[in-house]
């Protein structure tokens, strides 16, 4: 008697593209530019720390781990919202609001405990990133013009709310600075922050189906519908998990220096999505990790920490990030024209 014949669900997902069984092809090559990343990475370091031995002091070290795990928090998000095949420019503007709404609270709650200046900058970007969800989802907009538009609303409102003043060390308690100085076993504790965030949005990602449903979203999001998968729903909260995790970056940066302005995190979209770019996100969505966009973000501080003590050139400092970004595109790209002639092969062998 013959086995019965299995019929796969219609709508169910399609395997990743794979070879005689081994890892799959976008797997192969996220992992042979983690490892290139890393390797970029030591060369770097190597290079600097002939030209300069202080650089691989602890207190150099400190500093480059600690500026990275405030791009790292930032990258998080951002990378779950690129897999989605969209993208959030307004991070550094919540980023800047939540700091400041952080640093208000803290300064003017005497005796507050710190957990409330820091659900408070939690909450703030929180309810941005929701701001960003619902213009998306129900505008029709897309989200680079939403969160365009966005970035410099809250940087606005920022403004408007601090009125041209800033907040100052002195006006915090101490134990809420202490946050951004504190260690534990001898690791900074807002590095160990990043490290978690990381991790944990790495294993969801990873190991849960709503997860992967984003992934999923991210390749054919019509395909996705007909899956079954609610596809505005993840959307929706990939763009608050975003406007979170850029309120405990924004708080992570009022703990770390202390004085917070309405200015706070300018810039610092850029060098997020550079970072979850080089580290292997890619823009069109549906591939990418939360491990290699925060080796990107390493690497990207580690970069802006060495080229100066090479006495390298601002614009070449620029010029080199920016051939980082083409360099990840044009892979990105190579892999699409890979896989896709891989699907081609297995389909003619199939008929």
């Amino acid at each position: 008697m013959s086995a019965p014949t299995r019929v796969a669900p219609a709508g169910a997902a399609k395997p990743q593209v794979k070879s005689d069984g081994g890892p799959s092809l976008i797997e192969k090559v996220l992992q042979v530019r983690s490892l290139g990343i890393l390797a970029a990475l030591i060369v770097l370091v190597v290079v600097t720390t002939m030209q300069n031995g202080n650089f691989l002091s602890s207190q150099s070290i400190r500093d480059i781990l600690l500026a990275a795990s405030i791009v790292g928090v930032l990258v998080v998000g951002q990378t779950v919202v690129m897999i989605t095949k969209n993208i959030d420019l307004s991070v550094g503007s919540v980023l800047g609001l939540s700091a400041f709404a952080a640093g208000s609270v803290m300064s003017g709650a005497d005796g507050a405990p710190i957990v409330v200046g820091i659900l408070a900058g939690i909450a703030v970007g929180a309810v941005c990133g929701l701001a960003n969800a619902l213009l998306v989802r129900f505008g029709g907009v897309p989200a680079l013009v939403v969160t365009l538009g966005t970035m410099y609303i809250f940087r606005g409102i920022a403004y408007l709310w601090a009125g041209g003043e800033q907040i100052t060390a002195d006006e915090m308690p101490p134990d809420f600075l202490k946050l951004g100085t504190a260690t534990l076993l001898g690791v900074p504790v807002l590095v160990i922050v990043a490290v978690v965030a990381v991790v944990l949005a790495g294993v969801y990602l990873r190991r849960y189906r709503s997860g992967r449903d984003l992934y999923a979203i991210g390749s054919n999001g019509h395909a996705a519908e007909l899956a079954g998968i609610a596809v505005g729903k993840r959307v929706l909260l990939a763009f608050v998990f975003s406007g979170a995790m850029a309120g405990v970056a924004g708080v992570m940066f009022a703990a770390r220096f202390g004085t917070v302005d309405a200015a706070a995190g300018s810039g610092y979209e850029l060098n997020v999505i550079a970072a979850a770019v080089v580290g292997g996100v890619a823009v069109v969505g549906g591939v990418g990790t939360v491990w290699g966009a925060a080796l990107g973000a390493l690497l990207l501080t580690t970069i802006n920490s060495s080229l100066p003590v090479l006495q390298i050139n601002q614009f070449w400092q620029q010029a080199i990030v920016g051939a980082l970004i083409l360099i990840a595109i044009a892979a990105d790209r190579l892999l699409a024209v890979r896989a896709a002639q891989q699907l081609r092969k297995r389909s003619a062998h199939v008929d």
